[in-house]
């Protein structure tokens, strides 16, 4: 059985799991029992059947990337030439490194990303260089994000 090939309802301990683990995902399970007030061995099994349902997909380092340098976050707004162009386009598109998510979208545009760049200059060589010869791509729009005052998961 692949992960997600079965539907697990989660309960109330289970959002109380998830919860601790979003905050800290490398708190032992020996504490949550703890606080749960239920053995190690229950947390372990929670914690493996949302993994296999998926709802658990791993665990990974968040880094700052004002911190590495990044300065400068905006979202482009991508009008294909037409729908057809949409593989080639996400391929092309996955090629930038600048490019740190993609969404295939309803509305005015086909595909909205955001892109991270060390500065303007930066940013305005990838869209001049980088964005603007992928041919599939009629048009875009960059909208730059001033700062980002909301920054969380979803509430499980």
């Amino acid at each position: 059985m692949e992960k997600g090939d079965f539907h697990y309802r989660i309960d109330n301990l289970d959002k109380s799991i998830l919860m601790a683990l979003m905050d800290n995902a490398r708190v032992p399970y020996a504490e949550l029992a703890k606080r749960f007030e239920v053995s190690p061995g229950t947390i372990h099994v929670r914690v493996e059947k949302m993994k296999q349902a998926g709802i658990i997909e791993g665990t990974r380092v968040q880094v700052n990337p004002k911190k590495l340098g990044y300065d400068v976050c905006c979202f482009i707004g991508i009008i294909l030439k037409s729908a057809r162009d949409y593989p080639q386009a996400l391929a092309k598109l996955a090629q930038l490194e600048e490019v740190v998510e993609a969404y295939y979208t309803t509305g005015h545009y086909n595909i909205f990303i955001k892109v991270m760049t060390r500065s303007i200059d930066e940013l305005q060589r990838v869209l001049i260089n980088r964005l603007q010869p992928i041919d599939e791509i009629q048009s875009t729009e960059t909208l730059i994000s001033l700062q980002q005052p909301i920054d969380r998961d979803v509430t499980p």
